[in-house]
């Protein structure tokens, strides 16, 4: 068994997340591990200027933020083939539900990577979600998209203003997002704190106007322990080092590449926070590796090429939270 911090973002208000691109019509689908654990480190650095960032970044590891709905809980379905048949639906409609499957309610999802088969009915399926039987007839979605139209007003007069359109995502009542936290219990205490305050600040774009705020609470998570695993998936985004990499196994491996990058807007330097940090490749949360051996990844300093002496170091973690799993087929 592997027990775990869970820490919910409940009552979460209107959230839109960036894609480091000028399309403020599409949020990105998650927030991801290494855009938490820098709100995390710039909250730290403005409370503790002298704070060694590197050494607070090293002390704990954070997974990818997932949906929940009341106390059902959903981690992402691992990338490649998985084994599951619908009973009650040809083999047709079978592959067109099953593409769609983003998510996976917990105790089916811990059936899943400890290589089981699973046989559910179709109702189990809700968009891009796989609910369990108990689930069915009182499942609704944690959140729903909606896009409105804004309009940009230029300073200067002369110039006529823009429409553009903007994607929000609205959380139910009882829904919001999770994350799973692995650190030391000396400093689980004060990364909640750290937790409470991002939740007054907010996440995501738009926080000036009450976008991406939320209140916190803790739980804890404990998954079944597999036996013999013989592969690993991810539960956040990862940067392997360079000697990892041998291990990874990539040709018979199942994995996403996102490219990370965006603006500086967590600087608490205003004059800094229009500028974009470098980019970088991380693989993302739900890859699978044929490996048991352990993975440490690394951090890396997006600091943009500025001249200016208060240009601060940037950076992001590639510490991979990732677990277990058993696969007879990748």
């Amino acid at each position: 068994m592997a027990t775990f911090t869970l820490v919910k973002l409940k009552n979460l208000s209107p959230l839109h997340i960036g894609t480091g691109k000028e399309n403020y019509d599409f949020s990105a689908s998650e927030l991801q591990s290494d855009t938490l654990s820098a709100a995390l480190a710039a909250i730290k650095v403005q409370r503790d200027p002298s704070v060694d960032l590197l050494a607070f970044l090293d002390s704990f590891v954070i997974s990818s933020a997932f949906p929940y709905m009341g106390d059902h809980y959903f981690l992402p379905r691992p990338l490649g083939k998985i084994s599951v048949r619908i009973t009650d639906c040809d083999e047709y409609v079978q592959r067109k539900k099953l593409k769609k499957i983003k998510f996976v309610e917990v105790p089916l999802w811990q059936s899943l990577v400890a290589g089981e088969s699973l046989s559910v009915i179709g109702k189990q399926l809700k968009g891009t979600f796989l609910v369990s039987e108990t689930s069915i007839d009182n499942f609704s979605s944690p959140y729903k998209s909606q896009v409105s139209q804004r309009v940009t007003v230029p300073r200067d007069e002369a110039e006529d203003a823009e429409p553009f359109f903007f994607e929000w995502k609205y959380f139910h009542a009882e829904g919001g997002l999770f994350c799973l936290l692995d650190t030391p219990d000396s400093l689980k205490d004060e990364l909640i704190g750290l937790f409470q305050i991002l939740g007054e600040w907010g996440v995501g774009t738009d926080r000036n106007i009450g976008g991406g705020k939320f209140e916190v609470e803790v739980e804890s998570l404990t998954l079944s322990e597999i036996e013999r695993p013989n592969a690993q998936m991810l539960l956040s985004l990862f940067i392997p080092r360079k000697e990892e990499l041998e291990f990874l196994n990539l040709e018979n491996a199942c994995y996403e590449l996102l490219q990370r990058g965006g603006y500086i807007s967590g600087s608490s330097e205003v004059n800094f926070q229009h500028l974009r940090k470098k980019s970088v490749y991380m693989f993302n949360a739900a890859s699978v590796f044929q490996t048991t051996h352990a993975l440490q990844g690394k951090l890396v300093d997006l600091r943009p090429e500025w001249n200016d002496e208060q240009m601060h170091p940037v950076f992001r973690s590639g510490k991979p939270f990732v677990v277990p799993i058993k696969t007879a087929c990748i």
